[in-house]
């Protein structure tokens, strides 16, 4: 993770961690212990790792994010989305920004109009939200999503990315190759 983005990941996960807590989905207890891991994780490269949902819901088992997800759907009014299928505009795609999708657990999945749509694995967080309001610079709707989801998605299109960008330094290369080297004058 790059030191831009530690502090937005570090905000994130104590914001949404507190809104867990107030909400009565974790116990403070099992939020202590969970923050403790989170801290060993954030210490590390790789935002991934960093999420205190994941080690709540996955490594001590404390929480479902189906029930997170109910609680957005009924509290909060969030639709619910699956991005295993859906094709990402490449308007949308063009500006993405892999580490601050990463970092927020979040990432923007379309745009009609004015209007952002942005798929959230944490959306209790403030943080998350602020970042994303500033950056898009637009109204968002807002989805509720999990965690796989999101890095499946940003998986896929990280690929894409990378494939792209093969393609075309395939097309370039034969183009570089074969044009004439410019003659240079003898100094006399």
């Amino acid at each position: 993770m790059s030191k831009e983005y530690r502090p937005l990941v570090m905000r994130a996960n104590r914001l949404l961690g507190a809104q867990l807590v107030e909400h009565n989905l974790v116990k403070i207890e099992d939020l202590n212990a969970a923050s403790e891991k989170f801290i060993e994780a954030a210490a590390g490269e790789d935002a991934r790792n960093a999420t205190i949902l994941g080690l709540l819901a996955y490594d001590l088992k404390v929480l479902k994010e189906d029930d997170v997800l109910h609680h957005l759907v009924e509290n909060d009014g969030l639709g619910l989305v699956d991005l295993r299928t859906y094709e990402v505009p490449d308007e949308v795609k063009k500006d993405l920004d892999f580490e601050a999708c990463w970092a927020t657990w979040s990432v923007p999945f379309d745009k009609e109009e004015e209007f952002f749509f942005v798929a959230t694995a944490y959306y209790l967080s403030p943080a998350v939200r602020n970042h994303w309001e500033k950056r898009l610079g637009g109204p968002i709707l807002w989805f509720g999503t999990t965690l796989e989801n999101v890095a499946e998605h940003l998986e896929k299109l990280s690929a894409e990315a990378a494939a792209s960008v093969a393609a075309h330094a395939a097309v370039a290369a034969p183009l570089v190759a074969s044009a004439p080297l410019p003659v240079l004058a003898k100094a006399s």
